[in-house]
C-alpha cells in the first residue's frame, strides 16, 4: 500500500495532482480507498493520447484471407473431432467468457449475463451459455475449466448470481471469477477525471485486456498447474455461442495455427461486423468502419465477397503465445466518449456530448501478434444469435427466435 507521499510524487510525474484536491475532506477510509486507486492505476496509458503512439493512427495494409469452410470442416469433422476431444479430456483446453458488461441497452440495469431471455420459463443469458458448454462436458466426460471475466461495477452481482443458481448445474470447482483491469478516462485536457471526490473515473480496459486481467489476478500459475495450453475466449452476449467446441479446437491444433477464430458468411456487403483478414501480411482484423467500398464490395474469381468472413468474437489462443504478448504489451487505442464526472467545484456533470478519451486494448491486437490464425467458418443459423439491442437486428426479438429455430424452450 503507497503512502501519501509515494501517491504525491506519482501525481506530479504524470501531472495528475488535482486528483488528491480533495484529499482532506475524506474520511479515513475514503482517503485509503483513493490511494489503493492510484497505486491500481497505470498512468502510462495518458502516454498515447499523443497521435503518434495512439494506436488508431497505425493501420497498415490489408488483404483478403480465406477461411476453413463449413464443408471442409464437415470433410474433416471426425479427426477434428477426436483431436479436440483428446485435448479436453487431457485438461489442455479451458474458456474464458468476457462477462464485464451490463444489460443497459437492453433496458436492464444488471450483468448483461442476468438478463432473462426465456419467454414462457426464466432461461438467462448465462444459463443459455452453461448449457451449450455441457453438452461438451457431457460428450468428453470431463468437465471444461472456465474463467469468468467480471467488471468491477458487477462483480458482486454476478457472483451472488451464479451462487444463487448453484452454477446452473456446473462444477463450481471449475469456475474461477476475476476482475477486468480498469483505465482511467481523462478530459480534452488530459487530466484524469474523477467520479467524485475520491473516485477515479475509470473503465474497462477493452476486449483485448482479458489475458492481462487473468494474470495480474494471479490466475497464471492456476493455468500452468492444470497444464492448459488452450484458452477458447468468447462474449457474453452471444447466446448460441458453442463453447469449447471440439471441432475447433481440433481444426485449430490439427492446422499448425497458433489460433482461431470463429467467423460466419457476412449477410451482405454492409453487414457491421468485423472481417478476419491480414495486415501487413500477419492475421488481422478489420473492423466495418475501416473498411472501404473497394474493400466491402471486391468478388473472388469465384463471385463471392473478398472480404466474407465476419468475426463473432469466439477465438482460441494458445496460451504460450499468450504469454509473450502480455510481456510486449498490447498497443492502446484512445476513443473520444462521453464521461459522467465531477466538476472542479465538486458539481456533477453528465455531459450530453464527448468530453473526453477512455483507452482500450483491443482483442484485434491480439490477432494480429499471432504469426498464424485459422479462420474457422460456421452456420450463423446455429452459432450467431448476439443479443445488443431490445428489438430489431441482433435483438433480444431477433435471438429468442433463433434459440426456438435451434430447439431452445423458451
Amino acid at each position: 500500500m503507497i503512502t501519501l507521499n509515494d501517491a504525491q510524487m506519482i501525481l506530479e510525474k504524470y501531472g495528475q495532482q488535482h486528483i488528491l484536491g480533495h484529499f482532506a475532506e475524506l474520511s479515513e477510509p475514503e482517503k485509503l480507498d483513493l490511494l489503493q486507486q492510484i497505486e491500481r492505476v497505470d498512468f502510462s496509458v495518458l502516454d498515447n493520447l499523443d497521435k503518434e503512439k495512439n494506436a488508431n493512427s497505425h493501420r497498415g495494409q490489408f488483404r483478403p484471407l480465406g477461411a476453413a469452410t463449413i464443408d471442409d470442416i464437415s470433410r474433416k469433422k471426425d479427426l477434428f473431432r477426436e483431436t479436440g476431444l483428446q485435448a479436453i479430456r487431457s485438461g489442455k483446453a479451458a474458456a474464458v467468457l468476457l462477462a464485464g458488461g451490463q444489460g443497459t441497452r437492453l433496458g436492464f440495469d444488471k450483468p448483461k449475463g442476468m438478463f432473462n431471455i426465456g419467454v414462457n420459463r426464466e432461461l438467462y443469458i448465462f444459463e443459455c451459455l452453461i448449457n451449450n458448454l455441457m453438452k461438451v462436458v457431457k460428450e468428453a466426460g470431463a468437465w471444461v475449466p472456465l474463467y469468468i471475466m467480471t467488471s468491477e461495477k458487477n462483480h458482486n452481482d454476478t457472483t451472488a448470481f451464479f451462487e444463487e443458481k448453484d452454477y446452473f448445474g456446473y462444477d463450481k470447482d471449475s469456475v474461477r471469477f476475476f476482475i477486468q483491469d480498469m483505465a482511467p478516462s481523462v478530459g480534452y485536457d488530459g487530466k484524469i477525471l474523477m467520479e467524485d471526490k475520491g473516485r477515479i473515473s475509470s473503465s474497462p480496459n477493452g476486449n483485448g485486456g482479458w489475458f492481462s486481467s487473468m494474470v495480474r489476478a494471479g490466475l497464471l500459475s492456476d493455468l500452468r498447474d492444470k497444464g492448459i495450453e488452450w484458452l477458447n475466449v468468447f462474449a457474453v452476449d452471444n447466446v448460441l455461442q458453442q463453447i469449447a467446441d471440439p471441432l475447433f479446437i481440433g481444426a485449430v491444433i490439427e492446422s499448425g495455427c497458433e489460433s482461431g477464430g470463429k467467423v460466419v458468411s457476412k449477410a451482405d456487403p454492409d453487414e457491421r461486423v468485423g472481417v478476419l483478414c491480414l495486415e501487413d501480411g500477419m492475421p488481422s482484423i478489420v473492423e466495418y468502419y475501416e473498411m472501404t467500398e473497394e474493400m466491402r464490395t471486391l468478388l473472388t474469381d469465384e463471385g463471392e465477397l473478398a472480404y466474407k468472413y465476419g468475426v463473432i468474437l469466439n477465438y482460441l489462443f494458445n496460451i504460450h503465445k499468450l504469454e509473450q504478448i502480455v510481456g510486449e504489451k498490447l498497443p492502446v487505442h484512445v476513443v473520444e466518449k462521453k464521461i459522467p464526472y465531477m466538476d472542479e467545484s465538486g458539481q456533477f456533470i453528465s455531459p450530453e456530448e464527448p468530453n473526453g478519451y477512455k483507452f482500450e486494448t483491443l482483442v484485434l491486437d491480439m490477432v494480429h501478434q499471432q504469426s498464424s490464425c485459422l479462420p474457422y467458418e460456421v452456420d450463423r443459423s446455429k452459432e450467431f444469435a448476439p443479443v445488443k439491442n431490445p428489438t430489431g437486428v441482433d435483438s433480444v426479438e431477433s435471438a429468442r427466435e433463433l434459440l426456438q429455430q435451434n430447439g431452445v424452450e423458451l
